[in-house]
């Protein structure tokens, strides 16, 4: 069993981590995991990654990478040594600034008719429905993108042609800047 973890420390309203590995030593031994410092630390573009796995699984991943990709420079390994050494009130701090900038976010999506989205618990993108708009996902995030300069991810690439995801690891201020100009954009429509 494969589990991507990146997610981890980046979640909300009290809601706690167990990681699937941890049930009981039957699913421990059958479990790689998957992990890096790009969410939790916002380390993104430094490309610091872990996996965990039994060993002779992990000694095989380590051959394969080591023919496939390079290591990471050492300013990066610093860079993650560092990060793996702050205080633990670093993660719970950014996780709060995110569910700050999510509760935003939503509230504003809110006041925005024909925009449908569901609460995320985790994670710092919202997923939103835009069926009622009249255009998939990608006319939708095309001409958002030509007429308004905001950028949004198409949900075909997720398999739902009617969504699309909004990000909110910006300041409130630039989510503020975007919503304003998506509200007005879809009151045009």
């Amino acid at each position: 069993m494969l589990l991507d973890e990146i997610y981890e420390k980046i979640i909300f309203d009290g809601a706690k981590h167990e990681s699937i590995g941890s049930f009981n030593k039957d699913i421990y031994n059958l479990t790689i995991t998957v992990n890096g410092l790009s969410k939790s630390h916002s380390m993104t573009g430094w490309r610091i990654g872990y996996l965990g796995a039994p060993t002779d699984v992990a000694n095989a991943i380590s051959n394969l990478q080591d023919h496939s990709t390079s290591n990471p420079n050492s300013i990066a390994q610093k860079a993650a040594v560092a990060a793996l050494s702050a205080p633990g009130d670093f993660t719970f701090s950014l996780c709060q600034e995110f569910q700050k900038r999510r509760d935003y976010l939503a509230g504003r999506l809110k006041a925005i008719s024909r925009i449908s989205f569901t609460l995320p618990q985790g994670a710092f993108y919202m997923f939103c429905g835009i069926s009622q708009t009249g255009l998939n996902s990608m006319d939708f995030a095309r001409r958002l993108l030509e007429e308004e300069y905001v950028s949004v991810i198409p949900g075909g690439s997720f398999g739902m042609d009617d969504h699309i995801r909004i990000s909110f690891a910006t300041s409130i201020d630039e989510l503020k800047k975007g919503l304003d100009r998506i509200e007005k954009w879809v009151e045009k429509l």
